[in-house]
């Protein structure tokens, strides 16, 4: 008969008290027994590290650990886990502590996206859960390498951006949910058109670019710069290039498609039934890119093999009475206006899509995949990285959803697999 983890430490008695016992010993590596409580660590103290979800502790799940590079951060997280939570967590300075603490089950990255790939496969060979903000990675071939990690230590991965599974979705007035039945009837046609703008719910961050020729600053005494900067190759340090202002720059993020572009991407893939592959073509509407700070865009348009479109309306060319999904045999609008008449009644008499596993914590004890995971995440962060790939180049792009790869173009394959700083690597 198993025997659960609080247990076998009350059976320990006074030795227990003297003794930190790795989860491995209790059971393998990973081992979590499905009354256990699960511990947490969190990878980087900005403002989606101090988030309601993020930083929580509870009878499910309880915050341990917290690591950042600015000393601030560190202290102002450890405080608040003390006054807020009741928690005294242990404080690191090295992700790779974090990672390798044994009492730390699921690490949560938290960090700037140029940290999401190196992270998430450390995490995967230190037999950790993965709980990890989007975009996945900032890079295609980061991507492959956080699947391939993950498989091969048998991990569970959430990327966080929910509005396949839950809340509101935009501006439309509806879950996806009935979207998805809609487009799963076919009673739209095919293939569809789906734009996304301010005129469907979203208005694009577009103060979220950079500066450029900054002027070089003093680095802060509670900064490790060079540890912040990790892979990304070396730049003289200005505050703008950091914490709150990152996105702006390509050695970091994408601008607001970088940051955000996932959120609303991500439930198109699933409302179209792509989880499986990708576009094949991406093409762009935009000014001249810095080659280091990014700017804005007007058009980004991705076209699948069978004709359907994804269209991303930017600056000054947004569309506000349009159709959020536009097919064949009819439109559906903002507040879930359809064209199709009597559509609800017809949706109501139609099977519900296949449920989601959207607990985390359940998928951790049974194995189970979670609803947004390493491999569907990969498809939806590789759009957004293909778009970020064509504004860079300011050119339409080919890309095989096989092979991942872009078609006959030697300067867009090679931001697939960007170079790192040494000694960092995947």
């Amino acid at each position: 008969m198993a025997i659960n983890r609080k247990d076998f430490l009350k059976s320990l008695g006074g030795l227990a008290a003297l003794t930190i016992i790795p989860r491995h010993v209790l059971g393998g590596p990973g081992h979590i027994a499905p009354n256990d409580q699960l511990t947490k660590g969190i990878i980087g103290m900005g403002g989606i590290g101090f988030s309601a979800n993020h930083f929580s502790s509870n009878e499910q799940c309880r915050l341990v650990a917290m690591c950042d590079v600015d000393s601030k951060h560190l202290e102002t997280g450890i405080t608040r886990a003390k006054s807020d939570l009741g928690e005294t967590v242990k404080g690191y300075h090295l992700y790779r502590d974090l990672i390798n603490d044994p009492n730390v089950d699921v690490v949560h990255i938290a960090t700037p996206p140029h940290w999401h790939g190196i992270m998430a496969v450390e995490a995967a060979k230190a037999g950790k859960d993965i709980w990890c903000e989007k975009p996945m990675t900032r890079t295609i071939g980061e991507g492959k390498k956080v699947m391939e990690a993950v498989r091969q230590n048998g991990r569970i991965f959430r990327l966080n951006t929910w509005f396949r599974f839950q809340d509101t979705f935009y501006g439309l007035g509806t879950k996806v949910a009935p979207l998805k039945k809609l487009v799963d009837s076919g009673m739209l046609g095919w293939p569809l058109k789906v734009t996304i703008s301010g005129g469907t719910g979203f208005a694009w961050k577009f103060f979220w670019v950079g500066k450029e020729n900054l002027v070089e600053q003093p680095i802060p005494k509670n900064l490790d710069y060079d540890l912040w900067l990790g892979p990304a190759p070396y730049k003289p340090y200005n505050e703008h290039r950091t914490h709150q202002t990152f996105r702006g720059y390509w050695d970091y993020d994408g601008g607001g498609l970088g940051d955000m572009g996932q959120h609303y991407i991500d439930p198109v893939q699933y409302i179209l039934g792509k989880d499986h592959t990708s576009p094949v073509k991406v093409e762009v509407d935009a000014p001249q890119q810095h080659p280091d700070a990014i700017g804005t865009w007007r058009k980004v348009v991705y076209t699948y093999e069978d004709g359907c479109q994804i269209i991303l309306e930017g600056e000054g060319h947004e569309t506000p009475n349009g159709p959020y999904i536009e097919g064949p045999k009819g439109c559906v609008y903002q507040g879930f206006r359809c064209t199709i008449p009597n559509v609800m009644e017809k949706l109501n008499e139609l099977p519900d899509p296949e449920p989601q596993n959207t607990d985390f914590i359940k998928c951790i004890h049974t194995r189970e995949k979670f609803a947004l995971n390493e491999i569907n995440g990969f498809r939806s962060a590789t759009i957004v990285n293909m778009g970020l790939c064509a504004l860079r180049l300011n050119r339409t792009l080919e890309f095989d959803p096989v092979k991942l790869q872009f078609v006959n173009d030697d300067a867009a394959n090679a931001l697939i697999d960007q170079p790192m700083r040494a000694p960092w690597k995947i």
